[in-house]
């Protein structure tokens, strides 16, 4: 794939991610706990990471971390932001290089690890471990939305199989 495609293309994931991460914003979820979100905008990373490899999700996943964070949040939720997604990503990449689980496993660990990033930079932010009470509800809304995320990025994937096959 050439340059400008491989430009285009992360462009147009990007704002596919950006979008998706507003629509979020939009929709009110709570499950008992500060925090729980559906994670729209990761199945844009599942997808990259299934078809495109682990160094484009990390690209495109920080820049629409960046860009909705100060669109949408502030420097508090960029923060808690990138800690969620780099140990998610690190996860859902080991997985899926090692062959460990399919996508939709992989997804829910995703959506797992994500929860637990953001308690490890909470923890460290407060200086308490007190924050891990709302862990047990995270964790299970994190295995719901990854495995939902999961699915659909499973679809999503070997649709647009051919795509990569043609060098597009």
């Amino acid at each position: 794939m050439n340059r400008a495609r491989k430009t285009a293309l992360y462009g147009l994931f990007i704002a596919l991610a950006f979008v998706l991460g507003y629509v979020e914003s939009l929709l009110p979820v709570y499950l008992g706990a500060p925090g729980v979100k559906l994670g729209l905008a990761n199945l844009v990373t599942v997808t990259i990471l299934y078809s495109l490899g682990a160094g484009p999700a990390a690209a495109v996943n920080l820049v629409r971390i960046l860009l909705t964070g100060f669109t949408f949040g502030n420097m508090s939720s960029v923060i808690f932001s990138v800690g969620g997604a780099a140990l998610s990503l690190l996860v859902m990449a080991a997985c899926r290089r090692f062959g460990l689980f399919g996508i939709v496993g992989v997804s829910i660990l995703g959506g797992v690890f994500h929860n637990i990033g953001q308690f490890l930079v909470a923890a460290f932010v407060v200086k308490t471990f007190g924050v891990f009470a709302y862990l047990p509800v995270l964790l299970a809304a994190g295995c719901g939305a990854g495995a939902a995320i999961g699915l659909l990025g499973g679809i999503i994937t070997e649709r647009i199989r051919g795509l990569w096959e043609s060098g597009v």
